[in-house]
């Protein structure tokens, strides 16, 4: 047996590694005193300026939105609620009326939104533009150009 206390079956004693000291519980977490923490009820959001808005990025991408919804089928892109009126914020969504080829399927519509997702990094409703469906035809009143 190992004069070192390792149980009997081992023949060598297992080695010692010397260890930096540790720092005393308070001496390793961050000054907080030098933090300036707002008042509880006194935080401010970030200025409107900061946040990214869906309807700036739909103007900046307008040419490709308008070029995806011609590959998949679609044409006549327009532009509906917050995004349209100009009270979007970051957490909106981006709603488009658009016309469809009578060749287009769900599938190709599906792909549509989601790429447009992608590209915008925002979430996309797609409303195919109908003559016949009266909230279709408060959509098309309410709908800009893109």
């Amino acid at each position: 047996m190992p004069s070192c206390g390792a149980p009997a079956r081992t023949s060598r004693c297992p080695r010692r590694r010397s260890r930096p000291p540790r720092p005393a519980p308070a001496e390793h977490r961050r000054d907080r005193s030098r933090v300036a923490t707002p008042e509880p009820g006194t935080a401010r959001a970030s200025p409107p300026a900061a946040r990214l808005r869906p309807s700036i990025v739909l103007e900046y991408l307008a040419d490709d939105v308008r070029q995806l919804a011609a590959d998949h089928g679609l044409s006549d892109v327009r532009v509906f609620g917050s995004a349209a009126r100009g009270s979007d914020d970051e957490r909106s969504d981006i709603d488009l009326l658009a016309a469809a080829d009578p060749s287009i399927d769900f599938l190709r519509l599906a792909a549509f939104r989601g790429r447009a997702e992608e590209l915008l990094g925002f979430p996309v409703d797609v409303v195919i533009d109908s003559p016949d469906d009266d909230v279709v035809a408060a959509i098309r009143r309410e709908a800009v150009p893109l």
